[in-house]
């Protein structure tokens, strides 16, 4: 089980720089996973000679990603809302972009769960006629 990522994670005191395997085992994802978010441009570890070294701004910015998959977000709207980190303006336009996309996440996945209770009340009352209608036989009991 992947350990829940916070798009917020405290800094690691003990250490600034992490290796592959150190986040891939703190966020419970695969080097190829690292390695791919790598290959976006989402994150940009440092390179020594065939070892990539972490910081905590990769961390962090890991951390937002696997919250973002985590809640449906496509990468481009992930990468939108982490790049805005760097513009200078105290966060104003990160937070202000990431409360309007998760409100639009929210609203859409509210429109699911509406869609997905509908269709299970459909389903169970479709399997009601069909019961009613026709009876399975309880096949467990001897004649």
């Amino acid at each position: 089980m992947s350990a829940v990522a916070h798009a917020v994670v405290p800094p690691r005191d003990d250490r600034e720089q992490f290796s592959i395997s150190d986040l891939s085992t703190e966020f419970g994802i695969t080097p190829r996973a690292l390695r791919f978010y790598e290959d976006e441009g989402l994150i940009s570890p440092e390179r020594r000679g065939l070892a990539r070294i972490y910081s905590q701004r990769d961390r962090a910015r890991l951390a937002w990603i696997l919250r973002g998959k985590r809640v449906g977000f496509s990468l481009a709207d992930i990468r939108q809302m982490i790049d805005l980190y760097d513009l200078g303006d105290g966060r104003r336009a990160q937070r202000a972009i990431t409360i309007e996309r998760c409100r639009e996440r929210i609203a859409t996945l509210q429109a699911q769960r509406t869609d997905i209770d509908a269709a299970i009340l459909e389903l169970e009352e479709f399997v009601a006629v069909i019961e009613t209608s026709h009876p399975i036989p309880d096949l467990t009991k001897e004649a």
